[in-house]
Formats: C-alpha cells, structure tokens, sequence
C-alpha cells in the first residue's frame, strides 16, 4: 500500500537556476533529473575529483546494505530523511525483500524529489510506504507530521536512516540529537556521513560546493563517533563505507576511493 504525496509541485519552486544538492547527485551517478546549474557544478567537482562518481555508487550500495541488515535484525518501520530524487532499488525495495510488511516514510524537501515521488510509492500489499515534504532541520514538525504518524507507530522502534545528508548541516551534531531523542529505545540510527579523512581530493571537494552555493561541511573519525554519543554502535563501528559489512565475495574498494564514513547504532 501507498500514500501519494499530499503536496502538489510548483514550477515556480524548482529554482532551476540554482543547484541543488540532489540534483547533483542526480546528474553525477547518470540519472535525467537535473537542470544546466546543476550539471555545471557536477562538472567542477568532477574535474577535480574524478572518483566522486565511485564514491557515490558506493554510498548507493552502502544504504542497500545497511536497510537489508536492519530489516534482518526485526526492524519493521524506517524513516529516511533527504532521500533524493529516487534511483532503484530504493530502500523500500530492499527493505520489503527482506521483510514485505516494512513501512517506510521518506523525508525531502527538494520540489524535484515530490515530482518524482511515486516512484518511492511501489510498496508491498503487506507494507507501506509514504513520501512527505519537510525539512529536516525541524525534527518536532518532521517527526509530528499526521503522513508519517499514519504509517509508522511511534511508540514501537523506528530506524532513521541519514545517507549523504549530513555533509549540508552545519550543526549535524544538533540535528541528529533531536531527530533520534523522540525514538523509542531499540530505534536504530544510520548514517553515510563525507570526511576529510580519506580521499585527499575531499577539501577541494567541500570547497567547489560550498563555492557553488551548496555549503558542505566535512567532519573526522572523532566528530563522526560524537553523532552517535548515548547509543551503540553495532559491529564495525565508524569505517569507511566499503568496510561497512561488505556482501561475502564482493571485492573491497580501497579506502581512498570514497570520502565516506558509515555506521549503524542502537538506541538501548
């Protein structure tokens, strides 16, 4: 079952003469649904760091790791807040592989992304899905809104997945603390988070955005681990994506081919 998004999308909004951190991504990883702006900043960075596509199809297989493993630990409802414009397989898809009565809500608040939205809609019979427009940095308004508290059940756990997100909050420690304070003990949090740690052509990186009207801020090992302070981590801990339970007989990247951490906690 699905819910369609209950806004309707306003040209007026896309701001196509800007890029958007979505779009961008969009464009870089060989989607259709970006504009000249955002082809023009995915140009530099790419100029500048070539291996930021592979970066970025790791993050993709990452979250399909991270949502088939917490389907198999039990978890049933998922919130994925900054989803993006939709690429299949999807977190549901992979979810409801797993577990076919998953419900899943996603969270964005980019104008293209609710264009794009039923694509996010194809649930199981036995689950659910939902698409709602809000921003992130509000997690009363988020977690409060009627869509969300229609699918999932907030008094049971609840995983919130943060792929990619991060790096485009200034306070993340913040906004990770309010997102997860409201969850039920035995909620899970999981994050794909960018760091000056591992590709060197990272800085240059965060710099080409931030240029381009796209603030990015990079945060090392230590500041990574903080976002998870009053929960457990779970076995690997903070490490490179590709060392985050890579699928038996899958070939390991070396870690300087992403400039990303992972990492999944429990809430005890």
């Amino acid at each position: 079952m699905s819910d369609a998004p209950r806004d309707r999308i306003d040209e007026t909004d896309l701001q196509t003469d800007r890029p958007h951190s979505a779009r961008v991504y969009d464009y870089i990883i060989g989607g259709k649904d970006n504009f000249a702006a955002d082809r023009e900043t995915a140009a530099t960075v790419l100029a500048n760091w070539p291996g930021l596509r592979t970066s970025m199809i790791a993050n993709r297989a990452c979250m399909q790791r991270m949502g088939r493993e917490l389907a198999r630990l039990g978890v049933r409802q998922f919130i994925d807040v900054g989803t993006g414009i939709p690429s299949s397989p999807n977190l549901h898809e992979v979810v409801q592989e797993v577990a076919p009565d998953a419900r899943i809500v996603y969270v964005d608040n980019d104008p293209i992304v609710l264009a794009h939205a039923r694509a996010l809609l194809t649930s199981t019979p036995e689950g659910r899905t939902a698409y709602i427009s809000a921003d992130m940095h509000s997690a009363e308004t988020l977690l409060g809104d009627s869509a969300l508290r229609d699918v999932l059940d907030l008094s049971r756990p609840v995983a919130l997945t943060v792929i990619a997100m991060l790096q485009f909050v200034e306070d993340a420690q913040g906004l990770v603390e309010a997102l997860v304070a409201p969850l039920v003990p035995g909620s899970y949090l999981a994050i794909t988070i960018p760091t000056g740690d591992l590709a060197p052509e990272s800085q240059r990186l965060a710099d080409d955005y931030t240029s381009n009207g796209i603030p990015m801020y990079l945060r090392d090992h230590a500041e990574v681990e903080r976002l998870f302070t009053g929960l457990e981590l779970l076995d690997p801990g903070v490490v490179p994506m590709p060392d985050w339970r890579p699928a038996p007989g899958e070939k390991p990247l070396p870690e300087t081919a992403t400039n990303m951490y992972a990492a999944v906690a429990r809430k005890p």
